[in-house]
């Protein structure tokens, strides 16, 4: 049984005498060939970033107002114009809640977003994956946008333009800070890669 750190290992190897030459040389041939199998580089790996729970929950204010609307109106109107048996008709719009409020949650860890070295990666779905790749050359226009709703609850919207309508994309829900902060990014680099085609 070994014990001790790589450090031990190699000063050991360095340490031996002509004899044990050939076995420290063995030792560290697995050494050098391990590189080259599991570590990868960023562009295999991406380092995927998910969307703050305010978008969420925005999205979950929403699916409440809205359904909980057309359940007032399946439920009373009917009650109060037939018989108070429709007012089981509330029961759909219930059901059709609780549904959205596990989908959506379910939608929301779907996104996400890797910025690589050459272009930018944008993953959802839940059903259907759909994943773009945008390139950092390619990109004409990115803005930030944040309608009323959205600025109440502290969100933006990055839309990426390119030259295909194609691979033009949209990251929501995004904090405005880090919406900048990405925006800034990404016209860099796509200028820097305009300059340099």
């Amino acid at each position: 049984m070994e014990t001790g750190s790589p450090d031990d290992a190699a000063t050991a190897g360095t340490a031996g005498t002509a004899g044990t030459a050939g076995t420290a040389g063995t030792a560290e041939a697995p050494g050098r060939a391990t590189p080259a199998g599991p570590p990868t580089t960023p562009r295999d790996e991406p380092v995927w970033t998910g969307l703050p729970p305010g978008l969420l929950h925005l999205r979950r204010l929403l699916l409440v107002v809205w359904l909980g609307l057309l359940t007032v109106a399946a439920g009373v109107l009917p009650a109060l114009f037939l018989a108070p048996f429709w007012a089981a008709l509330a029961l759909l719009p219930l059901a059709l809640t609780a549904w959205g409020w596990l989908m959506l949650e379910r939608n929301w860890r779907s996104w996400r977003y890797a910025e690589r070295a050459d272009d930018l990666l944008i993953s959802r779905g839940v059903l259907w994956r759909e994943e773009t790749v945008v390139p950092y050359g390619r990109m004409q226009l990115v803005e930030v946008t944040s309608g009323p709703v959205e600025r109440h609850f502290g969100l933006a919207s990055v839309q990426l333009h390119t030259a295909a309508a194609a691979t033009d994309a949209t990251i929501p829900g995004l904090d405005p800070a880090e919406a900048e902060r990405l925006r800034d990014r990404l016209t860099e680099l796509g200028e820097a890669r305009s300059a340099g085609l």
